[in-house]
């Protein structure tokens, strides 16, 4: 064995090269160090710790070159520091028992080590030279002059490469990487790397480039645009063609799995084939089994604790080497290999461009975040304020000072409890011991949790009700006496012939005439306040539906609903030249005008099916003031008008799609606005300000803008059958009635359920008003009753309106199980007309 090397003395110096001395190449220095073998065992020896000699790293050794003796120069003045010496007092046999397993006797190391034998020392150095040569070293016959030139750093300002390697030494693609180039922006040189190669994976779809980069933008918005996302670049991905349903039955024949086997790609919008073994993945997790092919569930246990090989746990008590606290020669040299590797260009830490090993991961995760990326500090965040100091007065032996005395502690106990928040009343203690609990601390703690469980909070911010009569829990509502005026006594009858059932009723504009419709197939025309009958027109052999004035003070006409025509008629007789004159040429006036599109050019209209307009047949019918006939699929059940006079509406029955016409009187035009119908429609109504159209079904009402022919919203008043409804003069309230004895009150702008709905009545309503110039609206019942109510809508959106019920009228008969069959408002007083099936219609006035 060979004698340890002392770590305390200095390394002996090699002599400087010559001036001008050519740096050596590695094949020559080794033809060298065969020729001459005495001088190359000497080194070995030294190295390998058998002189008296230690290693230090950048030394120069024995070589010549030029650089390494710069290197070493600078690194002896103090500009460069130099690579920590090691301790190499190991032998060859301890690094070999190392690497084999390291079951060397630690013993060993502590012993003398004699001289060493030629033989064995020409075995130490033709090993070395195998293990350098297994291990691509350049040149492993002397191991001080590898690591003298692998741990000199180079001088920064030669421009010679730091190593004594010949370019035709290096590997044969190593030039092929990279090469040195001139920038043209800064004018130095820089590296330029050839392009990566990207590694080739087949057709594995996992690896393949997503051409939609949408991320996660649900598909759906695209569904009416002509592309379906973005590449990367930030163009357009339009939309694959797709066939029609008979394009996928033809595919889903010639395919042989009959189509079962592709699914839809929603982000590219294409069908995608699954594989074999994406079909066996499925159906094994169809079956809940393991989606593995290979697994197998019944393959034999290994008895490791109970079977016949029981494995032995080797124990051992032997104290640890002390190779194993000292450093390792052969990971130093891996350590320089790669250091060499850096020096040379060969490996470039961090260069631009390359992918770096592991993604950052954020620091915090947000927890209800779609994204992992770290979210950065709100600009608007404000931390929360710091408490401030404990002052002199809270210590628990605060000076003398600041101790209060009598008269304020009296002051202090006399305040209300929300001022003595906050403040503490300084007491002297003797020691820290002697302090005492806090006083109302299982009070409040008992509090807090009644806070959270019952919550009387709120209980005690109410005022405890002292209640002695019960009519103090009825709402404080104005005095009927202060809502004057309103109807209160029948002022006027228009009485029927023999009793017949009268359906409907209106007043026109001017409120001087009242007119009526009966089931004997007339309409009756009424002096308004003398109740005197003026004129009367037969309209048929079945009972009048409906009839309505037209709300244009400047034409005196009304709407007639029977059976299946529409009879615009007007008093001529009873109107002055002029008013009769005026109203005859707007009502026929439609039958010489042609309508005409934008540009003036005329065009036809065509009518719905089944309608048509038609002139009167006879002079003796144009004298009494029949104006027009409108023929109409199905039974009428309503006709209502618009407000300007131009447009009105019908509604009928068992007419399908065409049971709401819209008719236009100055063009004689008829349209049906809907193609379905969704249930069978039982009334409709003209918003006062806004072109709105309202529908109302058995159940709902649909409110529709007529300009963008869309659908606006659908209210749900909760009621079984709906009967009649009206709009408040202002637009914004509604009130529906229904055959299941309710009223209901819809604030538009606040909810599409009712904002209240009324019960007073006994049977069913049949027909509910708004009063146009005051604040009223009525509801009319089959149980012969009108009832008045006042309504206040306030502009404030905060406000709720005021409903306040004022009168019940009671005159109509209950005639078969029928009462009050419509009633509506005087235009311009606060009056109300009634028919009922008793046949009598009354002027109810104040």
């Amino acid at each position: 064995m060979a004698p340890r090397a002392s770590t305390s003395k200095a390394p002996a110096k090699a002599p400087a090269p010559a001036a001008g001395a050519k740096p050596k190449s590695r094949k020559r220095a080794i033809e060298e160090d065969e020729a001459a073998p005495a001088p190359a065992a000497a080194a070995a020896a030294d190295s390998l710790g058998l002189g008296t000699a230690t290693l230090e790293f950048g030394s120069d050794g024995e070589s010549g070159d030029e650089h390494d003796g710069d290197a070493e120069s600078g690194s002896e003045g103090g500009d460069e520091e130099a690579f920590p010496e090691i301790d190499d007092g190991e032998s060859d046999e301890d690094f070999e028992g190392e690497g084999e397993g390291g079951s060397d006797d630690s013993d060993s190391t502590d012993e003398s080590l004699g001289e060493v034998d030629p033989d064995e020392e020409a075995a130490l150095l033709a090993e070395i030279a195998a293990e350098d040569d297994e291990e691509g070293e350049d040149d492993g016959s002397d191991l001080d002059e590898l690591i003298r030139r692998n741990t000199s750093k180079p001088n920064e300002n030669d421009d010679t490469p730091g190593t004594s390697w010949d370019d035709e030494d290096l590997m044969g693609d190593y030039m092929k990487r990279s090469k040195t180039v001139v920038s043209d922006i800064t004018g130095g040189e820089m590296t330029k790397w050839d392009d990566e190669i990207d590694a080739g994976y087949g057709s594995d779809s996992s690896t393949e480039e997503t051409t939609n980069r949408v991320g996660n933008v649900p598909q759906y918005f695209y569904d009416d645009l002509p592309h379906i996302g973005y590449d990367i670049d930030g163009k357009k991905v339009m939309r694959p063609a797709t066939g029609d349903e008979l394009d996928k039955f033809l595919e889903g024949v010639e395919d042989a799995d009959g189509g079962w086997t592709t699914v839809k790609d929603r982000l590219h919008q294409q069908n995608v084939a699954l594989t074999e073994e994406e079909l066996d993945l499925i159906h094994r997790l169809a079956k809940n089994e393991n989606p593995d092919s290979n697994y197998d569930p019944y393959q034999p246990t290994i008895e490791y604790f109970s079977g016949v090989n029981i494995m032995q746990m080797p124990l051992t008590g032997k104290p640890e080497p002390k190779r194993r606290f000292l450093p390792s020669k052969w990971e130093h040299k891996k350590v320089m290999k790669i250091v060499r590797a850096i020096r040379s260009g060969r490996i470039t830490p961090r260069r631009p461009g390359a992918s770096s090993s592991a993604a950052e991961k954020p620091a915090f995760y947000g927890l209800w975040s779609q994204s992992d990326e770290p979210n950065l500090p709100h600009p608007m965040h404000m931390p929360a304020p710091k408490l401030a100091l404990p002052s002199h007065n809270e210590s628990y032996n605060p000076p003398a000072e600041y101790l209060w005395s009598e008269a304020e502690k009296a002051e202090f106990a006399d305040r209300e409890k929300e001022d003595q928040k906050g403040q503490v009343v300084p007491i002297a203690h003797g020691s820290l011991r002697e302090v005492a609990a806090y006083q109302n601390f299982v009070q409040e703690r008992f509090e807090r949790c009644l806070d959270l469980y019952l919550a009387p909070r709120m209980l005690r911010r109410r005022p405890r009700l002292d209640i002695k009569d019960p009519s103090e829990l009825i709402p404080k509502l104005p005095s009927p006496k202060d809502l004057r005026p309103f109807p209160t006594t029948t002022s006027v009858e228009y009485p029927h012939p023999n009793g017949v059932r009268t359906r409907c009723v209106s007043i026109d504009p001017t409120g001087m005439w009242v007119v009526t419709g009966a089931e004997d197939g007339e309409v009756r025309l009424w002096e308004c306040a003398v109740g005197r009958c003026a004129m009367k027109w037969k309209c048929g052999d079945g009972p009048i539906y409906g009839v309505e004035w037209c709300p244009d003070k400047e034409r005196s006409i009304f709407a007639v609903a029977s059976a299946s025509k529409v009879h615009l008629i007007s008093p001529l007789p009873l109107l002055s030249e002029a008013m009769a004159t005026r109203t005859s040429q707007y009502a026929l006036a439609g039958f010489t005008s042609a309508s005409t599109d934008d540009a003036g050019v005329a065009k036809k209209h065509e009518q719905p099916a089944e309608v048509r307009w038609t002139k009167p047949k006879g002079d003796s019918e144009r004298d009494e003031g029949r104006l027009i006939e409108i023929d109409v699929p199905g039974t009428l059940k309503q006709v209502t008008w618009h407000k300007r006079g131009d447009y009105f509406s019908t509604v009928a029955s068992e007419a399908g799609n065409r049971s709401v016409l819209v008719h236009q009187l100055t063009k004689h035009q008829t349209q049906a606005p809907f193609k379905k119908q969704k249930g069978e429609v039982q009334r409709v109504c003209f918003h006062p300000s806004r072109p709105h159209f309202f529908v109302a079904t058995q159940r709902y009402i649909r409110m529709y803008d007529l300009l963008a022919q869309a659908l606006i919203k659908t209210l749900n008043p909760g009621l079984k059958w709906i009967s009649s409804l009206d709009v408040h003069p202002l637009g914004d309230n509604l009130i529906v009635g229904s055959y299941d004895k309710r009223l209901v009150w819809h604030d538009l702008d606040l909810s599409t359920t009712p904002y209240k709905t009324l019960r007073y009545h006994g049977r069913a309503l049949r027909s509910v008003a708004f009063s146009p110039v005051y604040p009223l609206f009525l509801s009319a019942s089959d149980d012969g009753s009108i009832h008045i109510f006042h309504a206040t809508v306030y502009s404030d959106l905060l406000t709720n309106p005021l409903i306040v019920p004022l009168k019940v009228l009671k005159g109509h008969t209950i005639t078969d199980s029928l009462g009050v069959l419509d009633a509506k408002w005087h235009p311009r007083e606060p009056w109300v007309v009634s028919v009922g099936a008793d046949g009598n219609g009354r002027l109810w006035c104040t």
